[in-house]
């Protein structure tokens, strides 16, 4: 009888659920319909949102799927310009000839005609802004002497940065077989050209600017409008890269800064351009409102420590970078620790440099991260021969 009245009591319970009865006789209850949903609603097949300092992904769909990136590839492009500036091999005054196949290139462009000269800093602006087919191309000849040339390197750089699921065709995005990468790829490379190249910004946040062009036919004025629509319309916006084909749908790469920080949202695969701004926003706005960052701007401060067998006693010392911090989850970052760890027996000699210990970032005490201590001076080995010389400039005194 009591079993009977059990079943009935479970089944009145049960109503509106789903329910199982284990062999101790407990009823587990659970909602219908009550799996988790994403935090997101997005209308892109692929997305990463990246803390720039860090490399933190905050939030990621399909982050690895691999997808043709049409004109987002030239984040590629650009940061090997930046790149060949820095090291001299380039100058932003530097006049580029444009080829008879640089001018015949299709899709966005700003009509460069063969034998037309741009400076690499007008080029420049035609890529960042205007998503200048014939001037990446134009491009990638000055400084490789050719595009097939330049997409190896453009390869090269893009697995020295850990771009595992990447394969460059062209220099400019157009659609070609096997020319793929992820969301993820693409936040790695426009983290490092936003951090090693930050003067990109001055470029890819101009809204419109005319070019002019030089050619036979005469001088003519051409104007360029940024596709990026962010920069206009959305307050935070640094930056940096869209793109579209027919394969492609509508990518982004859309940087954004807000109190000190900086953000990337990578879009793939958006149905359309309004879904590509809206799925960027709504990503951004997302990162914003949840990250908090943490930044030990006490670089120094470090006291000098014992070394063993030197023409000093101590020896003066620095971490080896910035800390930083971006927490997703809430916590008080006032209560970060920071501890020195050195290595055991530090002897002489010393180089400048040299790495002797690492600091230890603790929270509710959780290691969140390291940094390196290294030496800022040289400390030579103690000798018999600098030993008599002090003793006798001390005798002498």
């Amino acid at each position: 009888m009591r079993t009977i009245l059990a079943v009935v009591l479970s089944v009145i319970l049960c109503t509106g659920t789903v329910c199982a009865m284990p062999p101790d006789g407990k009823v587990l209850q659970e909602e219908v319909g009550s799996e988790k949903k994403n935090e997101l609603e997005l209308t892109a097949q692929s997305a990463v949102l990246m803390e720039a300092s860090t490399g933190k992904i905050i939030y990621e769909k399909q982050k690895e799927e691999e997808r043709p990136p049409a004109s987002v590839t030239k984040v590629m492009t650009m940061l090997l310009i930046l790149d060949a500036v820095e090291d001299g091999k380039i100058k932003l005054e530097d006049e580029v000839t444009v080829s008879e196949y640089a001018a015949s290139m299709g899709g966005s462009q700003v009509f460069l005609e063969p034998g037309e000269v741009q400076t690499v800093d007008t080029m420049l602006k035609c890529i960042a802004v205007a998503s200048a087919n014939d001037a990446c191309v134009a491009m990638s000849e000055y400084i490789s002497g050719s595009e097939e040339a330049f997409v190896e390197q453009m390869n090269a750089r893009a697995k020295g940065l850990g771009m595992e699921h990447t394969h460059f065709v062209n220099c400019n995005g157009l659609d070609a077989d096997g020319h793929l990468t992820t969301a993820y790829d693409i936040a790695l490379m426009s983290r490092e050209l936003i951090t090693k190249h930050p003067e990109i910004e001055k470029y890819s946040m101009i809204w419109m600017e005319n070019i002019t062009h030089k050619t036979n036919k005469g001088t003519s004025e051409f104007g360029l409008s940024n596709t990026n629509k962010l920069v206009r319309h959305y307050p935070y916006a640094t930056g940096l890269k869209t793109g579209s084909t027919s394969k492609a749908k509508f990518c982004i790469s859309a940087t954004a800064r807000k109190d000190g920080m900086d953000l990337i949202a990578v879009i793939m695969a958006a149905p359309d351009s309004k879904m590509r701004v809206k799925d960027a926003t709504t990503l951004l706005n997302y990162g914003f409102g949840k990250c908090t960052k943490y930044v030990d701007k006490e670089k120094g401060g470090l006291k000098a420590v014992k070394v063993d067998g030197g023409t000093k006693e101590k020896v003066r010392i620095e971490p080896e970078a910035i800390f930083q911090y971006v927490d997703t989850t809430g916590a008080n970052l006032s209560e970060i620790q920071k501890k020195l760890v050195l290595k055991k027996g530090l002897s002489a000699p010393l180089k400048k440099g040299t790495t002797v210990g690492k600091l230890v970032y603790t929270l509710q005490e959780e290691t969140i991260g390291t940094v390196p201590v290294r030496t800022t001076e040289k400390i030579d080995k103690i000798t018999y021969g600098y030993v008599l010389k002090k003793v006798l400039k001390s005798f002498w005194l």
